[in-house]
C-alpha cells in the first residue's frame, strides 16, 4: 500500500496535494505549464509510475487531474526528446505508453480531468476522467501525432472514436483539428464549461461532492466506468504502439 509521503516529491513534472480525501495532482514543467517530453524519467515515463502510486493510496476518495497556469499542455520540450535511434529506445517508450493509460483506469475511485487550457498535447489524458470539466479557455487537438507524421495508436486511436464516434474521430485525428471548450461540450466531450478563474474551485467543489458517497460506491463506480476502455485498450493498445514504433523506425532509416 501506497502514501501520500511515499510517492509526493518523487516526480520533477507532478504536484500533488490532499485535502478531505481527495487528491490533486497538477502536472508542470519548471512549475509552469507542461511541455511533454519522452527522455527516460522525463513525464512519459513518471506518469505511469504515478498514476500506479495513487492507485494503490487508500486514503484517495477522488482524484482531479489537472495541468498549471493557463495551459495543460501545447509545446514539446525538446531537450527531453530522444536522440538515440527509435528501434533502440522504442521498448521501454511502449512498455511506458501502455503503463501510463493502463494505470490511469486502473485509479480505483473517480477521477476530475480539469483542463485548465490548450490541450493540444495528449488530450486524452484529461478526457479519460469520469468527470472533464474545461476552461472556457480550452482548446482540445492532437499536434503529437498525425500532423507531424506519427501514427496517431497510442492510445488515441481508441480514446477519441469512443467519445466522438468513429468518423469524427478520424476526422479530428487526420487533420489536427482544433476544438473549443464550447465546441467540445456541445460534442460530448465535457461535461462542463467554466470560466477560467473558477476552474479548480469548480472541481473540487465536485470532487466534495463525490467523496461524500460511500467508499464502495466510489470504487465500484469507478470500475464500472473505466471497463469498456480497459477492454479496448487490452485488446488494441499493444498492437497500435507496435505499428507507430514500426512506422516511425521506418522513417528513420528512410525506408518509406
Amino acid at each position: 500500500m501506497s502514501r501520500l509521503e511515499d510517492y509526493r516529491g518523487r516526480f520533477t513534472n507532478i504536484d500533488f496535494e490532499r485535502r478531505d480525501g481527495i487528491l490533486q495532482v497538477r502536472l508542470h514543467t519548471d512549475g509552469g505549464p507542461l511541455k511533454w517530453g519522452a527522455l527516460d524519467r522525463s513525464i512519459h515515463s513518471q506518469l505511469g509510475e504515478a498514476f500506479y502510486q495513487i492507485a494503490r493510496d487508500l486514503d484517495n476518495r477522488v482524484v482531479i487531474l489537472t495541468g498549471t497556469g493557463d495551459s495543460f499542455c501545447d509545446a514539446m520540450n525538446y531537450a527531453e526528446l530522444p536522440t538515440e535511434p527509435l528501434a533502440q529506445g522504442w521498448p521501454r517508450l511502449q512498455r511506458e505508453g501502455q503503463d501510463l493509460l493502463m494505470q490511469l483506469l486502473d485509479i480505483p475511485v473517480p477521477v476530475i480531468g480539469a483542463i485548465n487550457g490548450p490541450a493540444h498535447i495528449h488530450a486524452e489524458l484529461l478526457v479519460l476522467s469520469d468527470i472533464v470539466l474545461a476552461s472556457s479557455r480550452a482548446e482540445i487537438s492532437d499536434q503529437a501525432h498525425f500532423v507531424h507524421g506519427v501514427v496517431p495508436a497510442d492510445g488515441v486511436q481508441i480514446i477519441w472514436p469512443m467519445l466522438l464516434g468513429h468518423n469524427r474521430a478520424r476526422y479530428f485525428l487526420l487533420s489536427g483539428e482544433r476544438i473549443t471548450a464550447q465546441r467540445a461540450w456541445e460534442l460530448g466531450v465535457v461535461g462542463e464549461v467554466v470560466a477560467h478563474p473558477a476552474l479548480l474551485e469548480r472541481a473540487w467543489q465536485m470532487a466534495h461532492e463525490v467523496a461524500a458517497k460511500p467508499i464502495d460506491t466510489l470504487r465500484y463506480t469507478r470500475a464500472v466506468f473505466t471497463q469498456p476502455f480497459k477492454r479496448r485498450m487490452l485488446d488494441e493498445l499493444g498492437y497500435g504502439l507496435a505499428l507507430e514504433g514500426l512506422a516511425g523506425i521506418a522513417a528513420q532509416s528512410g525506408t518509406t
